[in-house]
């Protein structure tokens, strides 16, 4: 029997790190959101546990990071092990765990991800939201009206839900109205087999075990990141929160996976036999756990891709539902948030009326070639992971300067560093050459900058913070020159017209909740007064900054930002999305102007 019937704007389905990012970025916009999950709590243990540089950025852009860095552990160093002459394994380099020059964070994290699912709860509970469990979902119903699917203040998804007991019996049922749908239920998503998406990819043989214990070794990298190949097969060390580290072993006896189905067996292998594999793979070195094993699994590795990422725009997929993969380069929990990080805003600006429809769709384009790129990735780093390697008697094994080849190669995707978005609506590269030091498509580079009001230094990344607003950033050169001076009181002339972007877009009336607008001046320390930029420029004493890294009055200045980021003193304004990646760059000038007018206008609503 049907109970009470609702609308929400967003309906989110699994309460994972996808699930979870998208609904406390959705609710820090003000959307109207409910998620449910069918576990009856939240993960206490194992699962995913690598956060990359890229994510505590995007976690910093929410005021997450904090808890996290405090919490977690951290991944300065990788150590490679290979097959040494007494028949154990040996020592063979030491390099920095991430090759990201730009990071800001240049390390990995390690957090159990029911720790790491804590941190969005807990945030989410402030905004008075916790996660609806145990709840499943049992039917669903998408709209075919067409009129009703491009009316984005429709709700055309039409959701059944079952809440739960403690013994699983039915206490309500429920019928929800959604303006949206995300699916982020994991890789066997109930979602995404509701619409038929398929998973596209392969399964390797490759079967592996992971077990997280409190180590008693005399291994001397347990602290480090280790790769080590030996005589015995594969494994890798990832040092997490506290005294624990987790052990990737592999496992060349196949008994654990059921013939018939393909798929492992729990029952067939105990994490005991696992350690004993590790035991046999770190020779000469002991190793043991001190403690009770607090979590352990098996798996066979998959990669897959879903053939589309969402329905009519309507419904999404997210996470696992979309994308598996080995776990090895650690961006499984990654790459979840990252599609819930990259969706949520543009849900927040078409629901809030600010963006059309057609916004949408760069979810999918983004994701789904990111998702790809990182599964042929993930098969050339597990081919080698798992490939013998080369010794005297095996010249075709796998060599580890090879290995440390890929390691260091793709060091800019692993870390989510190097994503970048390729052009669209939302990412246009026609003035790139503005500013060769950044790139269009890719995430905001961290840099110091000084707010001219008192002189508080600040990097960049943090005045940009994930409130569903673009960013302007306007490089205005050396303001007290009277020729720049003119070009930037002109440019506040453009910027002030009711036609321009600046004030059409901005439905409140109040430009500034649509849009945050920063002046990066060139102007010495020293010499700057802030009452000679234009007052659209200054809006807020907080808004203007200097282009320097040094407070000191007496030290010289130098256009560092601006020179880093390969901006002439002409200036350029650089316009970052509401997720921290630039959208596009336009010159300091009337047709600068006309070049965002006409970005804005191909997906913003007037």
């Amino acid at each position: 029997m049907v109970g009470k019937e609702s609308k929400v704007d967003v309906l989110i389905v699994g309460a994972g790190p996808a699930g979870l990012m998208a609904c406390n970025a959705l609710l820090k916009a003000g959307v109207s959101v409910r998620i449910v999950d069918r576990r009856a709590a939240k993960v206490a243990a194992g699962q995913a546990d690598g956060i990359q540089p890229r994510t505590i950025e995007v976690l910093q852009s929410y005021g997450l990071a904090d808890r996290l860095l405090r919490e977690a552990n951290q991944m300065h160093m990788a150590a490679f092990y290979n097959p040494g002459p007494d028949g154990g394994i040996e020592l063979t380099e030491r390099v920095p765990d991430v090759t990201a020059p730009t990071a800001r964070y240049p390390f990995e994290a390690t957090l159990h991800q029911g720790a790491v699912e804590s941190i969005f709860i807990d945030s989410m509970a402030t905004m008075g939201l916790q996660v609806e469990r145990p709840v499943i979902p049992t039917s669903i119903q998408l709209s075919e009206d067409e009129r009703i699917l491009k009316d984005p203040q429709s709700y055309p998804v039409r959701v059944t839900l079952k809440h739960l007991g403690t013994n699983e019996e039915t206490l309500e049922t429920e019928i929800v109205n959604a303006k949206f749908l995300l699916g982020s239920d994991g890789a066997h998503s109930w979602v995404r087999k509701s619409f038929g998406i398929e998973m596209e990819g392969e399964q390797t043989d490759d079967v592996w075990g992971v077990v997280d214990i409190v180590p008693d070794t005399d291994f001397p990298d347990i602290r480090n990141r280790c790769v080590v190949h030996s005589n015995n097969g594969s494994c890798m060390i990832i040092p997490r929160e506290g005294d624990k580290a987790r052990i990737y072993v592999q496992l060349n006896d196949k008994s654990a996976v059921d013939s018939e189905s393909g798929r492992v067996d729990k029952g067939r292998i105990g994490p005991e036999q696992l350690l004993e594999v590790a035991r046999k793979s770190f020779h000469p070195y002991t190793f043991s756990a001190a403690t009770e094993i607090s979590w352990w699994t098996i798996y066979i590795v998959g990669q897959r891709v879903a053939s589309r990422f969402s329905v009519h725009e309507r419904v999404f997929i997210a996470g696992d539902a979309c994308h598996t993969h080995s776990p090895k380069a650690g961006q499984g929990m990654n790459a979840s948030m990252n599609d819930g990080h990259n969706l949520a805003w543009k849900l927040a600006q078409v629901i809030r009326g600010w963006a059309d429809m057609t916004l949408l769709e760069t979810y999918e384009l983004e994701r789904r070639k990111y998702a790809r790129d990182l599964i042929e990735f993930d098969k050339k780093f597990a081919k080698l992971f798992t490939g013998k390697p080369r010794t005297e008697k095996n010249q075709d094994g796998v060599s580890h300067d090879a290995f440390i080849g890929i390691f260091q190669k793709f060091g800019g995707f692993t870390s989510g560093i190097g994503i970048h978005y390729q052009p669209s609506l939302i990412v246009n590269t026609t003035h790139q050459s503005l500013a060769k030091g950044l790139a269009i498509g890719q995430r905001m580079i961290p840099h110091t900058v000084i707010r001219a009001a008192d002189s508080r230094p600040y990097d960049i990344q943090d005045l940009l913070p994930a409130d569903s607003r673009f960013k302007i950033l306007l490089f205005t050169g050396d303001a007290s020159q009277s020729n720049q001076l003119a070009q930037v009181q002109a440019l506040s002339e453009e910027l002030d017209r009711p036609s321009s972007f600046l004030h059409r877009y901005t439905p409140s009336g109040n430009p500034f909740s649509t849009f945050d607008m920063l002046s990066i001046c060139a102007t010495k320390k020293e010499d700057f007064d802030l009452n000679n930029l234009p007052r659209l420029l200054r809006y807020h004493w907080s808004k203007v900054l200097l282009d320097d890294t040094n407070t000191d009055l007496n030290s010289k200045q130098e256009s560092k930002v601006a020179h880093d980021f390969g901006i002439s003193p002409a200036g350029a304004i650089v316009v970052v999305r509401p997720d921290g990646y630039i959208g596009t760059i336009a010159p300091l000038s009337r047709q600068g102007i006309e070049h965002l007018d006409e970005y804005f206008a191909s997906f913003m609503k007037l």
